[in-house]
């Protein structure tokens, strides 16, 4: 049996309900990762056969972090990397310390989405994803919504699943009341003194509407 068959339960449960990142919690010899599960996009170049990608970070220093592609049955990695993110001394029996560390991994990898995240948990999420919209990661504080300008065929342009996230992440009540429509966009400010309420948000954004 793929020793990792909960990834693949995990990414249905994400596409299902519009997550393109996830995250949960692992230790290992004393050490304390947060793991983050990102789907590719559909134009990302992927390995052959690879499932998603899984993101290692360090808790306390999220710059130190080790990004593979995985699947159900396998880490794409090689064991020297593997060894030196994690500290596993080199032994004989390495192929079996190994095999030991991918147990021990597997069992902390949910088959769903667990909705509730940890303060720790929401942080790394909205680091990758402001990494992945090319965004300052200290663009935490919403101001305002944006409508996207049409595509050069004429089609709304879509928000980007990553401001998406980052919204149902940071801003929550604001996201249910703004989340069916796809062509606005939630703006973020590296100062916090720029946040506003959900309801100046949503007041300035119908008096602009109505303009």
């Amino acid at each position: 049996m793929a020793v990792f068959k909960n990834l693949r339960y995990l990414k249905l449960d994400m596409e299902e309900k519009g997550w393109c990142i996830d995250s949960f919690e692992f230790n290992y010899k004393q050490q304390y990762f947060i793991v983050l599960i990102k789907l590719y996009e559909d134009a990302e170049a992927k390995p052959d056969y690879a499932l998603l990608k899984i993101e290692f970070l360090r808790q306390g220093d999220f710059d130190d972090s080790l990004l593979v592609p995985a699947n159900s049955a396998k880490l794409f990695v090689d064991a020297k990397t593997l060894r030196a993110y994690f500290n596993i001394d080199y032994s004989e029996n390495l192929g079996c310390i190994l095999q030991q560390f991918n147990q021990h991994f597997s069992n902390f990898i949910p088959t769903k989405v667990i909705e509730t995240k940890s303060n720790i948990q929401k942080k790394a999420m909205v680091f990758s994803l402001n990494q992945s919209e090319a965004e300052n990661p200290n663009k935490l504080y919403c101001y305002a919504v944006k409508r996207n300008p049409k595509k050069t065929d004429g089609t709304l342009g879509q928000r980007s699943p990553f401001n998406d996230n980052k919204t149902r992440l940071l801003r929550p009540e604001l996201y249910k009341r703004l989340r069916n429509d796809t062509n606005l966009s939630f703006c973020y400010s590296v100062d916090p003194n720029d946040s506003k309420l959900d309801e100046d948000i949503l007041y300035n954004w119908t008096k602009n509407k109505n303009k």
